[in-house]
C-alpha cells in the first residue's frame, strides 16, 4: 500500500512539472500551485491510517495509474449527443458545460445569464476586474493544507469556471454547471474547479452535475468553493452520476455571510468509489444552512460522505438530513461533525443520518458528531441503520401489492423525502426515474 501511494505521488509530480511549462499563468497562481504541490508531496494520497479515511481505502485508486489529461477533447456530434441527456428545459439558456474540467462555450448555453458573470477560471484570473475577486476567494475556503487530494486539485489548477452573482440580482432560472468526464482517454484524471460568489442580497439556484461517457474508468478530483455575502440566498443541487467504474473525490466548501441562506442537496448514484467532503462555515450572525443528501449504491460501490458544519458566531441555524440506500455488497460511510465554538450562543443545529439496507451483505459506518463549547444552544443528532419494516411490508401486501412491488414502494418513499426538496421539476422527475429504475433492476436480478 505504501509503495503504491508513493508511486502515484511521483507520477503526479512529473505531470505537474509538465503543466508548469505548458500552462504558465499569473504569478500569484503559480505560487499557489507550487505551494499546493509541496503540500501534496508532504501529505500524499490519504491512507486508512488517517482517522478521516479509516473506512475508505484508496489503494485501488493508487493502483489504477491514472494520468492527468492534458489534451482538450474536440467537439463532435458524439460528445454533443452524450450531453443532451443531461440538460433540462429549465436551464436551456443557463447551462455551462465543462469537458475534462475545461469550459466549452460551444456546448454551453448562456442567453439567460445577462446579469451573471460566468467565465473560464483562467480568463477570470487574467481579467483586471474579476481577477481581484478571484484572488480574494480562490483556495481560501477549500483549505489544501490538511487534505492531500484538495492540494492535488489546486496544484493542477489551470481551468474551471468562475461565477459571480451581482448584488441584488435574482436569477429566475436555475444555473446548471455540468462537469463531463470523457473516458476516451483511458485512465484519465481530471481536476474540475469552480468558484461561486453570490454578492449581497442576491438569489439563485445552482445545479452542479458530474457525468461521464458509458462505463469508462477515470478519476475525477473536484473542488467547488462558494461564498455567500450578507443576505445572499443559494439553493444548490449536486448530482454525481459518474460511470460505475469511475473514482470520484470532491470537496465543497461554503462560507456564509450575515443573514445568508445556503440550502444544498447532494445526490450520489454513480462511481465505483466516491468521496464527498463538504464544509460550511457560519461565521456571521443570522446565517442558516440546510445540508442534505441521498446516496443510492449497489454491488461493488463505495460511497463516503464527510461533512463539517462550523458554528462560530451566535444566532445561526443548521439542518442536516442524509439518507442512504444500500444493496448487494455495497458500502457507505457517513461522518458528520457539527462544531459550536465558544461564543456561538443561540445556535440551533440538528443532524440526522438514516440508512436502509436492502441486502444482508451491505454495510454502513455512520458517525454523527457534536462538539459544543457554548452553553445556550439547541443541538441534537442521531443515526439509524435498518432494513425494510416487516409490518409496513405486510400492510402493503394485505392491500393487494406483491412483495417485490411493496418493497420497491417503501424504498422509493424512503428516498423521496430528500428528492422532494428539489424544486426543479425536470431534475426531480429524472431523479425519481433513476431511483425507480435502480430498484426495478435490482428486483429483476
Amino acid at each position: 500500500m505504501v509503495t503504491e501511494l508513493a508511486e502515484a505521488k511521483n507520477k503526479y509530480q512529473s505531470a505537474f512539472r509538465a503543466l508548469q511549462q505548458q500552462n504558465p499563468t499569473a504569478k500569484w497562481v503559480e505560487l499557489l500551485r507550487e505551494s499546493a504541490m509541496d503540500r501534496f508531496e508532504l501529505l500524499g494520497i490519504p491512507s486508512v491510517k488517517e482517522e478521516d479515511w479509516k473506512y475508505t481505502n484508496l489503494a485501488s485508486l493508487a493502483k489504477a495509474n491514472f494520468q492527468p489529461t492534458s489534451a482538450e477533447r474536440p467537439i463532435d456530434n458524439e460528445l454533443a449527443n452524450s450531453l443532451a441527456g443531461f440538460s433540462y428545459p429549465e436551464t436551456r439558456g443557463t447551462h455551462l458545460v465543462l469537458v475534462n474540467g475545461v469550459l466549452h462555450r460551444e456546448l454551453s448555453s448562456t442567453s439567460g445569464l445577462t446579469n451573471i458573470v460566468a467565465l473560464d477560471l483562467s480568463k477570470a484570473i487574467a481579467d483586471p476586474t474579476h481577477g481581484v475577486t478571484v484572488r480574494e476567494y480562490l483556495a481560501r475556503n477549500a483549505d489544501y493544507n490538511d487534505n492531500g487530494l484538495t492540494a492535488l486539485n489546486t496544484a493542477f489548477l489551470k481551468s474551471g469556471v468562475f461565477i459571480l452573482i451581482p448584488k441584488d440580482t435574482k436569477l429566475d432560472a436555475p444555473l446548471q454547471v455540468t462537469f463531463f468526464s470523457d473516458a476516451q482517454q483511458p485512465n484519465s484524471a481530471t481536476f474540475p474547479r469552480a468558484l461561486v460568489v453570490a454578492e449581497e442580497n442576491s438569489s439563485a439556484t445552482l445545479i452542479e452535475s458530474y457525468v461521464g461517457t458509458g462505463e469508462g474508468r477515470y478519476f475525477t478530483n473536484a473542488v467547488v468553493e462558494i461564498v455567500l455575502k450578507d443576505g445572499a440566498r443559494l439553493e444548490h443541487y449536486r448530482l454525481q452520476r459518474e460511470s460505475n467504474n469511475a473514482f470520484h473525490v470532491a470537496t465543497t466548501s461554503a462560507k456564509l455571510g450575515s443573514a445568508s441562506s445556503y440550502d444544498t442537496t447532494s445526490i450520489t448514484l454513480g462511481g465505483e468509489l466516491s468521496r464527498h467532503d463538504i464544509s460550511v462555515s457560519l461565521d456571521h450572525e443570522g446565517a442558516e444552512c440546510w445540508v442534505d443528501g441521498l446516496y443510492v449504491v449497489g454491488s461493488g460501490q463505495h460511497a463516503d460522505t464527510h461533512s463539517v458544519i462550523d458554528h462560530s458566531q451566535p444566532h445561526c441555524t443548521s439542518h442536516q438530513l442524509y439518507k442512504g440506500i444500500l444493496d448487494g455488497n455495497s458500502r457507505a460511510v457517513f461522518n458528520g461533525k457539527v462544531f459550536v465554538r465558544p461564543g456561538a450562543q443561540k445556535t440551533d443545529a440538528l443532524q440526522t443520518n438514516k440508512n436502509l439496507l436492502l441486502s444482508n451483505e451491505a454495510r454502513v459506518d455512520t458517525k454523527p458528531q457534536l462538539e459544543i463549547f457554548a452553553d445556550d444552544v439547541k443541538c441534537a443528532h442521531g443515526a439509524a441503520v435498518g432494513q425494510i419494516d416487516e409490518d409496513e411490508l405486510f400492510y402493503l401486501e394485505t392491500r393487494g401489492l406483491n412483495q417485490e412491488l411493496a418493497r420497491s414502494l417503501l424504498t422509493y418513499g424512503f428516498a423521496e423525502e430528500v428528492i422532494a426538496k428539489i424544486k426543479t421539476d425536470s431534475l426531480r422527475g429524472q431523479l425519481d426515474e433513476a431511483v425507480l429504475n435502480r430498484l426495478h433492476t435490482q428486483l429483476e436480478v
